[in-house]
């Protein structure tokens, strides 16, 4: 007698591992008010893609318990604003050295795993709590 095939136990859906973003280790100063920055969320068409935002103001990270930034999101919708911790963040409105090395350093992590894929991919390392806190999933903590 033979073993049934059973499905295999892994979700449909799970995240791509983010080793990068966790350990960057990028200060509060390094943005400033009025910086356009984007939050890295996956892999479109060969290239990254995330979402655009403009830093608005200082504004405590609860979720990491450090100094985080108020984010204006141009394009509306039900998160407008949020806050997120500056490691999420990379410069649009200058080239700055140590974002260049953190967008290089995730293409070369990401973009060969996605290579001829053309669909938008998205891989879930960001939520959104209830305080409108942008957070990745290595920094969720519950009840926060």
């Amino acid at each position: 007698m033979t073993e049934p095939c059973l499905p295999p136990t892994t979700p449909a859906f799970a995240p791509t591992s983010d080793p990068l973003t966790p350990v960057r280790d990028i200060t509060h100063a390094h943005f400033e008010a009025g910086d356009q920055v984007v939050v890295l969320k996956g892999v479109a068409g060969g290239e990254l893609w995330g979402d655009s935002m403009r830093v608005v103001a200082p504004s405590w990270h609860t979720p990491t318990d450090e100094d985080g930034w108020r984010l204006r999101d141009a394009t509306g919708g039900a998160q407008t604003y949020v806050t997120g911790h500056p490691r999420y963040l990379v410069h649009l409105s200058r080239r700055c050295p140590d974002c260049l090395i953190h967008l290089r350093a995730m293409e070369d992590h990401l973009l060969p795993k996605y290579a001829g894929q053309d669909a938008l991919i998205d891989c879930g390392w960001y939520t959104t709590t209830a305080l409108n806190q942008l957070v990745h999933v290595a920094d969720a903590r519950g009840g926060r």
